[in-house]
């Protein structure tokens, strides 16, 4: 017989037009009886294709949705695109082609020419593109329920710069003090922005990690970034001055040994308090400080003196007031008790300044270095000798009582700034009215005036379409683009109709995917272009079943899904406050040991390894190069393996297909049984690498007993093979004479009592040596030895077996040593 040479392109090309003549894979969202979400995170089309990187994730994620639908339910799998936002623009600046034109060429080619190539279950009937203006007019729609919710501030701050991308950018998109997206050094900027009170729900965010089934490293990310610390907020009141300073410290049991204060360079109270001799050098180091990154500020122990002075409350010692670059704003109060013999960078400063350093803890020694341990208290007044750590409770009951201060919760997670100065983005939909802001005017809720001046633009004008300019490049100086089109500023005030302006920015890319898992079930339903969400739809398949996606979006699009759905959740446009039932983070493929990236000239472009060794062995690649969660090293020589394995699957099928069926065979049976197991657990637990391994080794076990595997275990393993590989397993389904089509099979089930009564190999042996090995069922091979003398079943199957008999028969059994499983020792008495 002549088996047709394996040709996975021809194959692919002919399963991916059918599957798609056929919408094989789109789910009926409405009448969906048993509903799974099966989500993974889209992409950003901004580069020239998708990596390997990519195809890795959605190929574990794709394998577990095929593993869920042959399971029996109805597996939604929708896919898009993140279109908007600075990693398209400047993408497009670097092409010299408009955004609009080049997210059109781009999303076309990575839809068409990639994950369509995929095989995956996407269902292309609910796509999304966040730059479109039936989806980014919802997320509008989405800012403005904010706002009258009173979840959105506009205020003053010092924010982080990027002088590359000419925009603010987010605490999460600076990485060691350098914007995440082009690597630039940011610098501080004090610009009027719009936020979001992520903060108002920091405890909740912290809370409910507690009880999400979420990856462990995820969760432990979202912690940190939290980041909540419990202490004090301690009054410190300026002499001479109707001003307090509140420190906020989780240490007030070393308040005694407090000798100065350190506020950051744009604490409100800095010029206020600062006296005349000293403004100049307080001026000109406030604007010094501006131009440099918060990870350098935290690093340098720089400052000067405001020749004012505070009270320290529990000696009413005069300590002098300091303005120093390592204190930020953002992080507790903005100002700190220096105890520089107990902080190491509170000590350099003071040995720097020549300031008084008190020890007030002991056990180290103050001179050569700050001591941070823990101790009894010393020169802290009636506190003296108790353990530091009692003494925190104690100073705080204290103060509490005298009303110096009070406990605190403190969290380093900041508001969440959304106003970008450039032009790929939803403006934001707001209009400001002078008139109506001179006289407190603004919109409304529940007869509050929300932000004086400022109106959420009406929605029955939403969306807000951004304008197709020519000169779209970033203009610097906290200035959009969007400023500079005078026919989009201009509008009328909606309250009083006198002259108006539209706001210029546009919102953070991160708001368009903080919501975009609502809106793919909703997508092309007769609802479609009247609500973002649909909330019968809504109630039917959310929260997300399944969600996967990369750990570096850990603090950035994953801790602002969590926010977006516990505020819309409390607004009463949802039902849930967790977006995604479970979540875990895939791993990196890495290249020769590194990270790909185009500057290391190690990307992997996964079209070229399709053409030459087809989907299904790049797929199969990928998750068989090591676990899910950990990721591996891409390799041109190894990839090969896998490709000769499928090649191997499609001999044996034409071989078998082709001769007499054998009968039931109880090993083969015992066999694919195994596997059916194996398989289903390792897929539950996205352990494909280990999963993939079991197909290998039982086709090498088919090899050596070809005559014996009857066509419905090749039916079982195919099927196994199918949510990895899913166009060989479709084509060698049609071939073994099944009804089209593989991938609308029922998942096969596994008998636990078969594997049970499996047998073992249980060696013998013989005063310690191995003298032969018998075969037990499974059952039995777990049974004690019991005590010396009583012989359970696999004793009396060793005795009787005819290589043991001579060396035991007639000997006088000293004991008898068993390990279950495993090993059978017989220890005889020694004879002369």
């Amino acid at each position: 017989m002549e088996i047709p040479r394996y040709d996975p392109k021809e194959i692919e090309k002919k399963y991916r037009e059918k599957w798609s003549k056929d919408t094989l894979f789109n789910t009926n969202i409405k009448k969906a009886k048993k509903p799974f979400y099966n989500l993974m995170m889209f992409p950003y089309p901004s580069g020239e294709g998708l990596h390997v990187g990519h195809v890795y994730a959605f190929s574990g994620s794709d394998t577990f949705g095929r593993f869920k639908r042959m399971q029996g339910f109805d597996v939604f799998e929708p896919m898009g695109f993140d279109s908007f936002g600075i990693h398209s623009e400047n993408y497009a600046i670097k092409k010299g082609i408009h955004p609009k034109e080049l997210i059109e060429e781009t999303t076309t080619f990575f839809r068409e020419k990639q994950l369509k190539r995929l095989g995956a279950l996407f269902d292309w009937d609910h796509q999304v593109i966040t730059s479109d203006p039936d989806y980014y007019k919802w997320t509008q729609w989405l800012f403005v329920q904010l706002f009258k919710a009173g979840f959105v501030t506009r205020k003053k701050a010092s924010v982080d710069w990027c002088p590359s991308c000419k925009t603010v950018l987010a605490d999460e998109q600076v990485i060691s003090g350098k914007c995440e997206r082009c690597g630039t050094s940011v610098i501080q900027k004090e610009l009027e922005q719009w936020f979001l009170k992520i903060t108002d729900y920091a405890e909740k965010l912290l809370a409910n990690l507690e009880k999400i089934d979420w990856s462990s490293t995820t969760k432990l990310m979202q912690r940190n970034w939290i980041g909540r610390s419990e202490g004090a907020e301690i009054n410190f009141s300026v002499k001479g001055q109707d001003e307090v300073l509140k420190v906020f410290t989780t240490r007030p049991d070393t308040i005694f040994g407090a000798t100065f204060m350190v506020i950051a360079p744009e604490h409100p109270l800095a010029m206020k308090i600062t006296t005349e001799k000293y403004r100049e050098d307080a001026v000109k180091y406030i604007e010094e400080s501006k131009k440099i990154t918060e990870l350098e500020r935290t690093q340098a122990k720089t400052g000067v003196f405001t020749g004012s002075y505070c009270i320290n409350p529990m000696t009413n010692e005069e300590i002098p007031i300091w303005i120093a670059d390592y204190v930020l704003l953002g992080y507790g109060t903005g100002a700190i008790m220096a105890v520089p013999a107990h902080d190491e960078r509170d000590w350099e400063f003071a040995k720097k300044y020549d300031l008084s350093i008190i020890e007030v803890i002991s056990g180290g020694n103050i001179k050569k270095e700050a001591y941070i341990g823990e101790g009894k208290l010393v020169n802290s007044g009636k506190f003296n000798s108790l353990a530091s750590i009692e003494a925190i409770k104690k100073v705080t009951n204290y103060m509490e009582e005298k009303n110096l201060g009070k406990r605190a919760v403190n969290y380093h997670l900041r508001d969440w700034l959304i106003s970008r100065q450039r032009y790929w983005g939803p403006p934001i939909p707001m209009i400001f009215c002078e008139k109506c802001g001179k006289e407190g005017k603004g919109e409304e809720v529940n007869s509050k005036v929300l932000l004086p001046g400022w109106y959420s633009v009406p929605e029955s004008d939403l969306s807000v379409l951004l304008p197709a300019i020519k000169d779209y490049r970033p203009k610097g100086a906290g200035v959009s683009p969007l400023a500079t089109v005078s026919e989009f500023v201009n509008v009328k005030c909606p309250s009083c109709g006198s002259q108006a302006r539209r706001e210029t920015d546009v919102s953070d890319t991160f708001l368009d995917s903080s919501w975009y898992f609502l809106r793919y079930p909703t997508v092309n339903e007769p609802n479609s272009a009247k609500v973002a969400f649909d909330k019968e739809l809504t109630r039917k398949w959310l929260p997300v079943d399944m969600y996967i996606g990369g750990n570096e979006h850990a603090v950035l699009h994953l801790l602002y899904t969590r926010f977006i759905t516990m505020a819309l959740k409390d607004i009463g446009l949802i039902d849930f406050e967790e977006p995604f039932k479970k979540f875990r983070a895939h791993g990196l493929i890495i290249q020769g040991g590194a990270k790909m990236s185009k500057s290391r000239g190690n990307v992997v472009n996964p079209n070229e390894y399709m053409d030459t060794y087809g989907t299904d062995t790049l797929r199969m690649y990928l998750l068989f190069i090591g676990p899910y969660e950990q990721g591996g090293d891409f390799s041109d020589r190894a990839i090969s393996g896998v490709y000769r394995f499928l090649n191997r699957v499609w001999k044996i099928t034409h071989e078998i297909s082709e001769q007499a069926a054998p009968s039931a065979n109880s090993l083969v049976a015992r066999q694919i049984n195994k596997l059916v197991k194996k398989i289903t657990e390792d897929i539950e637990f996205l352990r494909f690498n280990t999963a993939i391994a079991g197909l290998m080794e039982f086709l090498n076990f088919t090899y050596s007993h070809k005559k014996e595997i009857d066509r419905e275990t090749l039916k079982k393993f195919l099927i196994l093979l199918s949510v990895f590989a899913p166009f060989i397993s479709e084509e060698l389904w049609n071939k073994i004479g099944d009804n089209y089509s593989i991938h609308d099979q029922s998942w096969p089930t596994f008998d636990e009592k078969s594997l049970e009564e499996e047998k073992v190999t249980i060696a013998v042996q013989v005063n310690g040596k191995l003298r032969g090995t018998i075969e037990v069922k499974n059952s039995e091979s777990s049974l004690p030895a019991g005590e010396a003398g009583i012989q359970n079943e696999v004793e009396k199957k060793a005795k009787e077996d005819p290589r043991i008999k001579g060396y035991i028969e007639g000997k006088e059994l000293k004991n008898v040593i068993y390990v279950p499983g495993k090993i059978i020792n017989y220890v005889l008495e020694k004879t002369d």
